[in-house]
Formats: structure tokens, sequence, C-alpha cells
């Protein structure tokens, strides 16, 4: 069996990880390829995703420190004794909504890189610096120079709240990255970074030569594990962990190549042995959940987006598509691709069960203000199901409603009543990690929603009524025999009508029979 190593948890310095022991999945035939077939590059990939380890191994690669590389499989494929001049930026180190912060950065960075290298600094402006370095390197090397750059959108996303701010970030950036195509002879390779693809026309006008690898299947697993890398590289952490549940829980995320693990999780999981939403917790998606409210986009709807490469691949400031959003930022991933007429169309879903449960969850909090009784709810609701305690459903459901603040309503026009208060019921469910399926397909329509819980089935249909119950939405489960497309599982069937009233902002009616 193999031993056990160090978990490089945190880590993203390359030469750390190799000299104390720590765990590696090599990513240096990668490295090579993107090397050998090109030589400027864009990388978009979620937060904790290990884009920055990735470059650190890159810089390590080109300064030609070939004691870090013994045994991977770059060590008998690389000139060692070339040693090019690196130049790596980092903007991960500030909040960038002060609108001095970009220029406070870059302008420390750049004294760094010009003490290091023994230059005096000859400009103010860092667009003439950072040309000022690559002439004087390139000079004094006679080697091509490398450029990496880590978190090259971060000024931007940190300001996207305050539009002016984010705006200003993106122009001053895109004189600084113009640099990199204006100096395209002096060097040998550039990569870039980022959560967020920004259009060539908003940021990387001045960059057109740029290769974009984000959807590149080749390069599909260049950051996260695969399940190869957790039953090889990690098989020493695996006894005692359900392996079916880590592939559930982790796994998923699909850029057109094969699926990878959020390397974050998967660490943070082999050290505390125990299952978590370790990656959704250190980072509150406000900006997404405000954006949600905003569109009035229906819980239900998340899991079933679509996509063309065009809306997959462009962020910008003053129009903000939730797909996008979602996709770039790690919410969503490609469940599947469908070519027409030469074009691919994406269908986009929750790529595991971590995102799934936790943005449900997060749905849920901020639309209730008292987060204690929230959690309380869901609790309940977990109890209540395992009991068929369909009178104390309805009571928790009716007690949910009714701690929904009344001036949401009166801030929100709401288009979509009926929607609306089955995403509730939806994120509930959701937000327990249950297995709950929206517009279930029959022959004779489409169920609102059906969930699969403790061996039996639940098949709910939503209405709404004025003041009365009116006994339609239980009526229509038995009319359209939904309940014969769940016979075969020789489970117990759960018809379960639900009726809101429009007037009362609430449940109105609960009624449940057996199939």
């Amino acid at each position: 069996m193999n031993q056990r190593q160090k978990l490089p948890i945190g880590i993203q310095t390359f030469s750390e990880i190799r000299l104390n022991n720590n765990y590696y999945v090599d990513k240096t035939p990668l490295a090579l390829k993107l090397i050998n077939n090109g030589k400027h590059y864009f990388l978009s990939r979620p937060r904790r995703f290990g884009k920055s380890l990735f470059l650190d191994t890159l810089k390590e690669l080109f300064e030609g420190n070939e004691a870090l590389f013994q045994g991977l499989d770059a060590h008998t494929k690389w000139d060692w004794s070339v040693k090019y001049p690196v130049l790596r930026f980092s903007f991960a180190r500030k909040n960038y909504n002060d609108p001095e912060s970009l220029s406070e950065t870059l302008n420390q960075q750049l004294t760094r890189f010009e003490q290091n290298f023994g230059f005096k600094q000859q400009f103010d402006d860092a667009g003439s610096r950072f040309a000022d370095l690559i002439d004087n390197l390139s000079a004094e090397t006679k080697l091509p120079v490398v450029i990496l750059i880590d978190e090259y959108d971060k000024p931007i996303l940190d300001a996207i709240n305050s539009p002016e701010i984010a705006k200003k970030n993106r122009d001053f950036l895109r004189g600084f990255y113009s640099i990199i195509k204006d100096y395209d002879a002096q060097i040998q390779f550039s990569f870039l970074t980022g959560v967020s693809k920004f259009s060539k026309v908003s940021l990387f006008s001045g960059l057109n030569n740029l290769k974009d690898i984000t959807l590149d299947a080749r390069y599909s697993t260049i950051c996260g594990y695969t399940d190869h890398d957790i039953d090889t590289v990690f098989a020493a952490e695996l006894d005692g962990l359900d392996r079916d549940k880590i592939r559930e829980w982790y796994n998923g995320y699909h850029w057109l190549g094969e699926g990878v693990y959020n390397p974050f999780d998967i660490l943070q999981l082999f050290d505390e042995r125990a299952f978590k939403n370790f990656w959704f917790e250190t980072g509150t998606p406000t900006f997404l959940v405000d954006l949600i409210r905003e569109r009035q986009i229906s819980s239900l709807q998340l899991n079933n987006l679509s996509g063309d490469d065009e809306l997959l691949s462009s962020f910008e400031v003053e129009n903000i598509t939730l797909e996008t959003l979602m996709f770039q930022s790690g919410y969503l991933t490609i469940k599947s691709v469908e070519k027409v007429e030469g074009n691919d169309f994406y269908e986009l879903g929750y790529p595991n069960l971590e995102v799934y449960q936790s943005l449900n969850n997060s749905l849920l909090k901020h639309l209730v203000h008292d987060g204690g009784a929230q959690v309380r709810q869901r609790l309940q609701l977990s109890k209540l199901l395992r009991a068929n305690d369909f009178d104390g459903l309805k009571l928790l459901f009716q007690s949910f409603f009714s701690s929904i603040p009344y001036h949401w309503y009166t801030k929100n026009e709401i288009q979509n009543y009926e929607g609306y208060y089955a995403s509730i019921f939806y994120s509930y469910f959701a937000a327990l990690g249950l297995d709950v399926t929206v517009e279930d397909c029959t022959n004779l329509g489409r169920i609102d929603m059906t969930l699969k819980f403790n061996d039996q089935i639940y098949i709910f249909e939503f209405k709404v009524v004025e003041l009365v119950p009116e006994g339609n939405a239980l009526q229509q489960i038995k009319d359209k025999g939904y309940a014969d497309k769940y016979r075969a599982l020789k489970q117990t069937i759960h018809l379960v009508g639900v009726e809101f009233s429009k007037e009362t902002r609430n449940v109105l009616s609960f009624e449940v029979e057996q199939a």
C-alpha cells in the first residue's frame, strides 16, 4: 500500500510541496504540452482549484530548478541548461474595491522585480515599467522573458458591486496586459489565469493572440484531480471513506473533457475524514444570490440552464449574465453538449452534491432573516419526512412562508407565483441534499416535483388559488396518472397536492394520498 504523505492544504508553492513530502499530482505533462504547442495562453477556473500552484510549477520549470522535478514527467524531457527570466504577477493579495489598490499592488510588485533583477526604475506608470523590465531582462540574459499572471481578474471582480471602480480597474488592466502583445518578440511564453473570462473587446482588445484553453478538452484536467489521481496518488487516504460518496460530493466538474474533483475539497476531506461543504464555505456568494433574487430566477431553473461558447466565455461589468457568472465561478458545470449547425450548445447543472445542497441553503438563508429558525426548520423537515408526518409538513411550510418578511414582497414584483412558491419547497429539500427532480416528464405531462427519499416516492403538484382550497393540485396528479412512472420501483408512492393562496402568501391546502 502507498505510504501516506503530508496533505498540501492551502499550499500554492510548488517548491514547498516537493521539498516537504507533500502529495503532488503531476501536472507537468500538461505544462509541456502547452509549452510545445503554443505561446500565449489564458485559463479560467473557479477559485481554489489549483491555478496558482500550476502557475508556480511553470515558474520553477522555466527557471530551471531541476531538483524539484525529480521523478516527474518533465524531468527527462526539459532542457535544464536554459534558465529563462520569469515575471510572475499576482493580484490575490488585496481587495480592489478601493480605487487606489490596483496601482498600489502593481507598483509594489514592479518595484520588487526591479530590485531583484538590479534595474533602476525609469518610468512612473505601470505599463512603461512593465515594458522596461521586459526590455532589460531580454537584453541582459539574451533570452526571451516568461510572463505569468495569477488572478488577473480579481481587481474587477472585487469591485463588481461598484461598477465605476470595476470599469476603471478593467481599463487600467487593458493597457497593462496589452504590453504582452506589443513585446511578443521578447516573450518566450505567457499564461494568464483567473475565475472569469472577459471578452477580448473589453479587456483583451490588445491581446488578440491569446489562446483560451478554458474549454479545450485536451486541458480539461489541468486543474483538479481525476478519478485516477484519487485512486493512485491518494490511495493511502481512502481507507474508511466511502469511495462512491467522495465521487457524489466532490466530483463532477467538466470543461468538455474528463471530469475532475475540486482539490480543496479532497484535501480537506482526507484531513478531517468527514463530508462537509468545504469549498462552498470559503466564499459566500452574496453577489450571486442577490443577482438570482433580483432577476427572479427560480431555484427550480438553476439545475437546468443553457449556454453556448460566447455566453460561457464572456463576462462584462455592464451586463452580467447569470449563466456565465454561475459557470465561471463553479456553481454550474457542463452536463452535456449538443452540436447544431456547427454550434455547441451546453446544458448546465450542479456539479455535485456539495454545490447543490449548499447553494440552495444559501438561497434560503438570504430569504429568511432568522437564520436560527431556518436551520431548525431544515432539521424538522428531515424528521417529519422520515415519519411521513404530513400534517407536520404542512405546518412547517406555513411557518416558513410566514417567516418571510413582508417588505420582501413589497420590494419584489413576483411574476410567477406558482414557480416562486414551488422553488421554496424545492430549495428546502435540496438544502438537505435530497434526491429531487423538477418538471419530471411523463407521457401525459410534467410532474412539478418528485422526491425520492427513504425508499419512498413523493409526487408534488403545486397550484396557486385565491382564498378557498380547490383540490385541483391533487386531482391533476391522479387524473394524469403521474404515479405510473414509478410503480415498477415497488416503493410506496405518496401523491401530494399543495395549493397556495396568492392573497395570504402561504400554504392553503396540503392534501396527501397514497397511489
